[in-house]
């Protein structure tokens, strides 16, 4: 009886399992019917150098000590595949070592390369990124379930490739269909701190690319709110949700005004995480939250417009900056500052021409419906200013298509009124690889936004320098702290072209989130290099 009970507890029974092994049709049942569990399967990324003339490249240090386990087998490999140590260029050999079944020897270009001033960036950190990236999405499409990455000299830039190649955004795919991610290791180097600091900003950047590319009717603002709650009260950050009566008994009039526009009620997010003492002021973070701008009255063509779901990308990237910055324990006070709301058409929606007074008296006109993002942020900027008075304000927004058409998806736009917050901001994307570029705040935009005989505000301006005339509304509201504007309408949303190896084409990217999160640790801890 006790036989007959396990018998039954079998995922077929005996009768079945009989005809399983009788018919050879049905060899891959049997393969189901004794794998209890998946098995593991090791891979591995090692870089190679590029070396000018008839020479062969040249193995890292860590790549050298595992020719050596395999007793010069890869070196012979690389000589018969003419891998040359190009960036980005390699092969992935199976069956050379008895531990890893996968190796993906990848370049990374020359060897003791630095930052490269014409290009702006620090090309070493650049190249291993690249090169950790390549390498594990690689392996990834190999069915390896670890991969395993030489540090290349830079642990954290290459668990910033390592990690963003890998990532998928599939939750609205069938689980069968998705494309596993494999579990990531540091190989051969004792710095496991940078290697998880890396780690700590992939994630964040993923983070962002998710909230960036869930559809919009998954990503609505209440959605939106829960989904950080859920990021970053686990890391003992604040978060309060504050709903439509709360924003109406405020007086945050700009931001309603495009809100009631839609059915999906408005939320404000306020988001406090406190490194340091709480008598320190805050540096304030404000991002644009349009879970999905369509334009309102002024509709925009519906071809691309569900690329409008990360209108909310500046948002995106305030959540899953701040989440680092309490991973990371930074020692610095930062608030979030989130308006959250839908830009649709509907007998509520703001006209053309409608004017609303803000919380400084100053009037703002609403000319064009479609450039919401400048009156959705206006008053919640005066409010954040007026409650937490900061030492320094960064808001992030997707907003002119002028920082496309000028920049594309090479940098963000930067507008300041501080040279030293943009030596910083400059330095930050070097390190990070994610460029920023300054744009002009003249008082030539200024006055094409004031000079206007009915009101004191427009939201366009007068003239084709969307990003230029945008900036300067926000300078209006800004008049006696330091403040940035980023414009990442050009880096934030869709890659399209000059796609960078380890982020995904016609994908949301999460950009600039490592830059924002390297400003924040230059800021903190000024005096470290």
């Amino acid at each position: 009886m006790e036989s007959m009970r396990f018998f039954r507890t079998l995922k077929y029974p005996i009768r079945r399992y009989h005809q399983i092994l009788r018919y050879p049709k049905n060899l891959s049942v049997v393969k189901r019917f004794f794998s209890s569990e998946k098995k593991r399967v090791k891979g591995i990324v090692l870089g190679v150098y590029q070396v000018d003339g008839d020479k062969p490249p040249k193995l890292t240090v860590s790549g050298e000590k595992f020719d050596d386990r395999t007793s010069g087998k890869l070196t012979d490999l690389i000589k018969e595949t003419h891998i040359t140590g190009a960036l980005g260029k390699g092969k992935v050999f199976n069956n050379v070592d008895p531990e890893y079944r996968s190796i993906a020897v990848i370049g990374i270009g020359y060897e003791n390369v630095g930052f490269n001033e014409m290009e702006d960036i620090d090309e070493g950190m650049e190249n291993v990124r690249v090169a950790a990236g390549v390498g594990a999405r690689s392996l990834q499409m190999a069915c390896c379930t670890e991969v395993y990455v030489d540090s290349m000299e830079y642990p954290e830039q290459a668990a910033e490739g390592a990690a963003m190649a890998i990532w998928r955004y599939h939750e609205n795919k069938m689980k069968k269909k998705r494309t596993k991610t494999p579990k990531l290791e540091l190989y051969d180097s004792p710095d496991v701190d940078a290697w998880t600091r890396g780690l700590f900003k992939a994630e964040a950047q993923n983070l962002a690319r998710r909230l960036s590319d869930t559809p919009a009717n998954q990503m609505t603002p209440t959605s939106f709110a829960q989904a950080a709650v859920d990021a970053l009260c686990p890391c003992g950050v604040t978060v309060e949700i504050r709903s439509m009566d709360w924003i109406e008994h405020y007086h945050l009039n700009s931001f309603l005004m495009v809100a009631k526009g839609s059915c999906e009620p408005p939320v404000l997010l306020e988001v406090s995480y406190c490194g340091t003492s709480p008598e320190d002021k805050p540096l304030l973070l404000l991002g644009k939250g349009i879970t999905f701008n369509s334009g309102g009255l002024c509709l925009r063509d519906a071809r691309g417009m569900d690329e409008y779901r990360a209108a909310m990308a500046g948002a995106a990237v305030v959540v899953a900056t701040i989440r680092a910055a309490a991973a990371l324990s930074l020692p610095v006070n930062v608030t979030g500052v989130i308006p959250l709301c839908e830009n649709m058409p509907s007998g509520m929606a703001v006209k053309p021409g409608d004017v609303v007074k803000l919380l400084n008296g100053k009037t703002l006109a609403v000319r064009d419906p479609d450039k919401a993002g400048v009156v959705v942020m206006a008053d919640p900027l005066l409010y954040a200013q007026v409650t937490y008075k900061p030492r320094l304000i960064v808001d992030i927004a997707t907003l002119g298509l002028g920082v496309v058409k000028g920049l594309g998806g090479s940098a963000a736009g930067v507008f300041t009124n501080s040279n030293s917050v943009w030596k910083s901001l400059r330095k930050a994307g070097q390190i990070s690889g994610d460029r920023m570029w300054r744009l002009p705040l003249w008082n030539y935009f200024k006055h094409l936004v004031t000079d206007n005989p009915g009101f004191d505000l427009s939201n366009n301006g007068k003239g084709p320098a969307s990003s230029c005339l945008a900036a300067a509304i926000l300078h209006e509201l800004v008049p006696c702290i330091d403040w940035a504007h980023i414009d990442i309408r050009g880096v934030g949303m869709l890659t399209r072209y000059g796609t960078l190896p380890y982020l995904l084409r016609y994908r949301m990217t999460g950009r600039p989130t490592r830059t924002i999160i390297q400003f924040l640790y230059q800021m903190a801890c000024p005096d470290q290099k």
